[in-house]
């Protein structure tokens, strides 16, 4: 199983979590609509930004992405709040923008969104 590469820091600010509640919604013609659970796992999402300390940790990045799990790729991951090993994948495959934190990215970062069953 592939694992979020070890040069690869998720940022603490800009973290946030969030959750579909995967039920069934059914309104009633009076009073409260009745719901019900649709499914017995959620879908979690955590939006990160992923921090890369050099140029050589970018191309490093991008060469695991594209051959490590072929962009679609389930990884693992120690989730930042509860500290477990979470199978994760980039929701959409989408890995986000490349930006310079210096100039010449030799320090960048990528804002991605991580999702996961739970």
């Amino acid at each position: 199983m592939a694992s979020l590469p070890e040069y690869v820091s998720i940022l603490f600010p800009g973290q946030s979590e969030s959750f579909d509640p995967a039920i069934v919604r059914t309104e009633m013609e009076r009073g409260l609509a009745k719901q019900r659970v649709g499914n017995s796992k959620v879908l979690r999402k955590l939006n990160a930004t992923l921090l890369f300390a050099s140029q050589v940790d970018v191309n490093a990045f991008e060469d695991w992405y594209f051959n490590g799990i072929k962009r679609i790729g389930f990884f693992e991951v120690h989730h930042p709040r509860t500290g477990r090993l979470t199978l994760m994948r980039f929701e959409g495959a989408d890995i986000g923008e490349l930006l310079p934190a210096v100039s010449g990215y030799h320090v960048a970062t990528r804002a991605v969104v991580l999702e996961c069953l739970g």
